[in-house]
């Protein structure tokens, strides 16, 4: 491992990209040497601000030396981007999704295996304070999950539906979560202002666990909503845990601080007790999930850096971008062929 400052860049300096500038170069053992991006005026307005070169190449941006590399350009064009940098041996960090199309997604996989080179997917999702917390629950087998993420339409990753640029993020936590991809997948959408779905609902069915279940899932994504929320429900045998990305906050239920209620609830249901006058929520013991003031984008920059100077394997890494994207042309082919998509 070098004790020198790693050498750092990114490609695309728009909305998300510019981020991840800011977050490079306020890191401490890092240098943020450049920015690439065909707008002159943004590429420069980066580089005021937070230091480096501006660039009009992904060329020029290899040539002054970099090391690790964020690509936050449209989805279309991160294979094009991706391929020169692990052709030169430089750590990817890709945006999601890792690309437009499950092929291209594989082509990338198999580039970077082929070159040895590092190339992380950008699901910064998983690095999100809340979904910290509840990994920190520790090992959870979910019978059903929710996971709801609606907001205005920003016209911004028009190139894809809301299913890449949106719903992508929950089928990545989905596929963590569960361990596999879905074995059937219902799905409905509606393309409104875009020429691609803007609205989509999926019900994904997961392939029978060891204890014989099979975990279903309900995924809704929207970019015509009036309000922003990104809420994500767990139901277990032993937990049920309520969580809003949005307000930072979550609840958990334990079936072992509630088995005694449980049981009683039970017998006086079964005697035919009248319990219309019982209120539920003062019969459950619950815990605040507690969800620390980080921020997501930076602890997923020390990820990727760690994994590029320790030689790890990335935390999520090409085949597991590949995997959310195949789920995620599942579901747009599911929706085609209920004839909901209109295209």
């Amino acid at each position: 491992m070098s004790s020198e400052p790693m050498r750092c860049g990114v490609i695309g300096v728009g909305r998300m990209g510019r981020h991840h500038a800011r977050v490079y170069a306020q890191l401490e053992d890092v240098e943020l040497v450049g920015v690439v991006d065909r707008d002159a005026a943004r590429r420069d307005g980066v580089t005021e601000e937070w230091g480096g070169a501006g660039f009009e190449t992904v060329d020029e941006l290899i040539k002054a030396g970099v090391e690790a590399v964020t690509i936050a350009t449209p989805t279309i064009h991160h294979k094009e981007a991706a391929e020169a940098l692990l052709e030169a041996g430089i750590a990817c960090l890709i945006e999601k999704p890792l690309a437009p199309t499950s092929e291209e997604a594989a082509a990338l996989a198999e580039m970077a295996e082929r070159c040895e080179t590092t190339l992380q997917v950008g699901h910064v999702v998983r690095f999100d304070p809340v979904m910290q917390a509840i990994k920190s629950l520790g090992p959870i087998q979910p019978r059903h999950l929710e996971l709801h993420r609606i907001s205005p339409m920003t016209f911004r990753s028009l190139d894809v539906s809301v299913v890449l640029d949106m719903m992508i993020h929950d089928l990545d936590l989905l596929l963590m979560l569960v361990g596999s991809e879905p074995a059937d997948i219902q799905a409905s959408g509606v393309p409104v202002l875009t020429e691609e779905l803007d609205v989509c609902n999926a019900r994904l069915t997961f392939p029978p666990c060891e204890q014989g279940f099979s975990t279903v899932a309900n995924v809704t994504a929207s970019r015509l909503a009036l309000k922003t929320e990104r809420k994500i429900r767990i139901i277990s045998e032993e937990l049920y845990v309520s969580a809003d990305f949005a307000a930072k906050t979550g609840t958990i239920v334990r079936r072992s601080s509630n088995e005694d209620r449980i049981e009683d609830l039970r017998a006086r249901i079964r005697q035919g007790d009248d319990l219309s006058e019982v209120n539920y929520l003062d019969l459950v013991e619950f815990d605040e999930l507690q969800v620390e003031d980080v921020e997501p984008l930076r602890l997923q920059a020390e990820d990727f850096l760690a994994n590029v100077r320790t030689g790890a394997r990335p935390s999520i890494d090409a085949e597991a971008g590949f995997a959310a994207v195949r789920t995620a042309e599942r579901i747009l082919d599911a929706a085609r062929a209920t004839g909901a998509c209109g295209v």
